[in-house]
């Protein structure tokens, strides 16, 4: 219903922000984050919104940037999680760092944020990853090669590159990936973490 809301911030709240809109005052539910280096009292700000409808419930989230409503749209989209999860969530993890999170299997870091338990951790990344997956269809375009005598002698490279592979990638896709990723010292965890970084960027 409203792709962003801009206006001058009229006050904040513990969990919110009223934005003054030609005489409208809009209580916008938001994150820690926008609350704490957001615009000052009396500024302009823009926010891009999510009108949030239920039967018991109307009410607006926004968000400083489009990556972080996406994201929070994607938490909402998982069964069991409401807004305030998906807002806490929104608040802890950045955008960048949620999608290799879900791809990775790194529950952990969903659970640093307050109110997510393991169960709904596990539950947001079986119902997130094959659709993150989906969505990556605009790789960046990587140009790495690994030297041969390198890319012969270790098990690691090829390790990381079916791992990727099971993870929706072609082959040639993660062979770049894994390219640029690649450091003698790295585990295959680290390789294979650090490739899909390449690939979120």
């Amino acid at each position: 219903m409203f792709a962003y809301i801009k206006g001058t911030l009229e006050r904040k709240t513990s969990d919110s922000m009223v934005v003054d809109v030609h005489g409208v005052g809009y209580r916008i539910f938001t994150t820690a984050t926008a609350l704490s280096v957001g615009p000052a009292t009396g500024s302009e700000v823009k926010l891009y919104t999510h009108f949030y409808v239920r039967e018991d419930t109307q009410a607006l989230y926004g968000f400083l940037n489009e990556e972080e409503l996406k994201m929070f749209e994607q938490l909402l989209s998982v069964s069991g999680v409401g807004p305030k999860a998906a807002l806490s969530l929104v608040s802890h993890i950045q955008p960048s760092q949620f999608g290799l999170a879900v791809l990775t299997d790194d529950a952990d870091k969903f659970t640093k944020a307050p109110g997510i338990g393991k169960k709904t951790a596990q539950r947001i990344i079986l119902e997130l990853k094959d659709k993150l997956k989906k969505e990556q269809v605009n790789l960046p375009d990587l140009k790495c090669d690994l030297p041969e005598q390198t890319a012969a002698g270790d098990n690691r490279i090829s390790e990381a590159i079916s791992a990727l592979v099971m993870l929706g990638y072609s082959s040639q896709e993660a062979s770049k990936a894994v390219a640029c990723a690649y450091g003698p010292e790295k585990t295959v965890e680290q390789i294979i973490k650090d490739a899909l970084k390449q690939m979120f960027r």
